[in-house]
């Protein structure tokens, strides 16, 4: 990711529709399926929700003001990690990622989908374990569990 085109900030409500955007087409991209939750209410689920027990930070492209991603992590979980599709394999993600390992208590969970096969590859390729997850979640989707460990 180039330091000099892309800030990480703390989420703030200037960005909320546009990250909430952003999150529907990568998520719809990914999994092949539109959103099971209004605009309006993943807008306040990221604004509200989220940030009690996340940070939730956002990659800004500085030449367009424009949110690249975001993600919410916690010291044991990454949340979400969604990058804008234009924005992909620019190594945002990557560094993403490797700033809420920074962060971690030295491991880290997570969850995707097992129809994204391109996330799978990618949290693979920095270090997670993946085993079968449990399905249960709003997308009805199979899941799975990922794992890091330091």
């Amino acid at each position: 990711m180039d330091t000099d085109i892309f800030k990480v900030e703390v989420l703030t409500s200037e960005h909320v529709k546009h990250v909430t955007q952003l999150w529907r087409d990568s998520m719809s991209e990914a999994l092949g399926i539109e959103p099971v939750h209004s605009f309006q209410s993943q807008a306040y689920f990221l604004e509200y929700v989220l940030p009690t027990d996340y940070q939730v930070v956002v990659v800004v492209d500085s030449l367009t003001a424009l949110p690249a991603a975001f993600m919410a992590s916690s010291d044991l979980e990454v949340n979400q990690l969604y990058v804008a599709l234009q924005y992909q394999n620019l190594g945002i993600g990557r560094h993403l990622l490797n700033l809420a390992k920074m962060r971690s208590n030295g491991s880290l969970m997570l969850r995707t989908f097992e129809v994204n096969l391109r996330a799978q590859t990618f949290y693979q390729s920095h270090g997670f374990t993946i085993r079968s997850g449990d399905s249960n979640n709003e997308e009805g989707l199979p899941d799975l569990v990922c794992n890091w460990n330091r």
